[in-house]
């Protein structure tokens, strides 16, 4: 079986991120902590002007948070610490100076969805549905909201969170504003994310870093809200009701 990782690879300027997890790119806690110190520590590089995010394998892009370790849970520190890992991820993107493109391959679930949202510009396969799963489980997407409305709207967040059952196509993603393109193949795709990236590498970095900040005004505060948020999810992960209902998944 292949092991986690978190990789990055830079070339001409460019930071090419992937992770990886064998079970469906579900990421723990240890490997959510890791991307977002990768996604940090690039921005901070001045031999980066732009960001691909992508993930390995070419089924599922991400399939959120670690079932496991959800399942694990109970007390409401840990819980909190648990849901603080994709508010970690989304905020370190958040704050990276530099563009993010993400590169989503194939269909993504809850926190994968989260991430999806916080890149700056994101293209994707007609494979990568997207699902808000975490009602089913009896919790909530309360860390990843914000990240989700702010890419899709209200409306459309609250209608997938809500039937958190479905998947919905690439298409309507798209038609969203979650992505910004959508190819027929894997290898459109990859062709597409290298020649936007390199293009971008064109551009003054200075001004695409002021760009990013007026894209991003409005969430400045979303270091406590997050928090807050977590706090919420690992509050209800220990009702009985959720307790009930992850028995049914293991």
């Amino acid at each position: 079986m292949e092991q986690p990782y978190v990789n990055i690879k830079t070339e001409n300027k460019i930071a090419s991120i992937e992770f990886f997890h064998p079970a469906h790119n579900s990421l723990p806690g240890d490997l959510l902590a890791k991307l977002a110190n990768t996604i940090t520590e690039a921005g901070n590089n001045d031999e980066v002007n732009v960001i691909i995010l992508k993930s390995g394998g070419d089924r599922t892009f991400c399939a959120g948070a670690s079932f496991n370790e959800l399942i694990s849970i109970n007390d409401a520190e840990t819980g909190k610490v648990f849901f603080s890992g994709f508010a970690n991820v989304i905020n370190a993107m958040r704050k990276c100076p530099k563009f993010i493109i993400g590169r989503i391959q194939g269909k993504t679930v809850g926190g994968g969805v989260g991430v999806a949202s916080a890149t700056d510009y994101c293209m994707a396969t007609k494979f990568a549905s997207i699902k808000l799963s975490e009602l089913n489980v009896g919790i909530g997407p309360f860390v990843v909201g914000p990240a989700v409305e702010r890419k899709l709207g209200l409306s459309a967040m609250s209608q997938i969170a809500i039937d958190a059952n479905s998947f919905y196509e690439a298409e309507w993603a798209r038609q969203k504003g979650l992505y910004n393109q959508v190819f027929d193949s894997l290898e459109e795709l990859d062709e597409a994310v290298q020649k936007f990236a390199e293009n971008l590498c064109n551009y003054n970095p200075e001004a695409m870093k002021e760009m990013k900040k007026v894209f991003w005004s409005g969430t400045e505060n979303w270091d406590e809200l997050l928090a807050e948020r977590a706090v919420i999810s690992g509050r209800l992960v220990l009702s009985e009701f959720t307790k009930n209902t992850l028995k049914r998944f293991e």
